[in-house]
């Protein structure tokens, strides 16, 4: 079980900023909040110890790389084995087109959002690569036509405006997720 982090107004405030910018300078965080530099740094080492910051991520436009078009794959795995999971998630992690993969409750095992150069790349991909695979027993295609980022991730209770919250918030920390950086 993952232990609980206290968060106060200050942390949901840091957070709040860094996951708007992940680059934004501990003085100037610092300054927004209302503490000092060294308190900024303590704090946001803090929460990367704990599991609360799991790492800092650099976000780049697909089509300015010539994967202009995104999609949506809901994958059926059969039958769906650990033994068989374990290896295809590793092969579809691994294909430069892949983004995400989220392994589902429901119809469907996987959803894989990907990024490729146009329909002709689509289908190679889906047919090469997901439909070509045994344990693979059906691909639906969603094309993406638009997307939009949601505001920061806070705990339950917490508010999402610059007021914060009164009070301390639990936060569920768990160190040892994969990709924790």
């Amino acid at each position: 079980m993952a232990e609980s982090v206290v968060l106060d107004p200050v942390d949901l405030h840091l957070l709040r900023l860094l996951q708007n910018d992940a680059r934004t300078t501990y003085r100037d965080l610092a300054a927004q909040v209302g503490v000092a530099p060294s308190t900024c740094l303590d704090r946001v080492t803090r929460l990367r110890r704990s599991g609360v910051i799991l790492g800092h991520q650099l976000r780049l436009d697909p089509a300015k790389l010539g994967r202009g078009l995104e999609a949506l794959l809901s994958v059926q795995v059969r039958p769906h084995r650990r033994e068989l999971v374990g290896p295809f998630v590793e092969r579809i992690r691994a294909l430069p087109e892949s983004r995400t993969v989220f392994h589902l409750t429901g119809p469907d095992d996987y959803l894989v959002h990907v990024a490729v150069a146009d329909m002709a790349d689509l289908q190679r991909l889906v047919l090469d690569e997901f439909t070509s695979r045994k344990e693979v027993a059906r691909v639906e295609t969603r094309l993406i036509f638009q997307q939009w980022d949601c505001g920061p991730l806070l705990p339950l209770g917490a508010q999402a405006g610059p007021g914060g919250p009164g009070g301390p918030v639990p936060a569920k920390a768990d160190a040892a997720r994969p990709g924790a950086a």
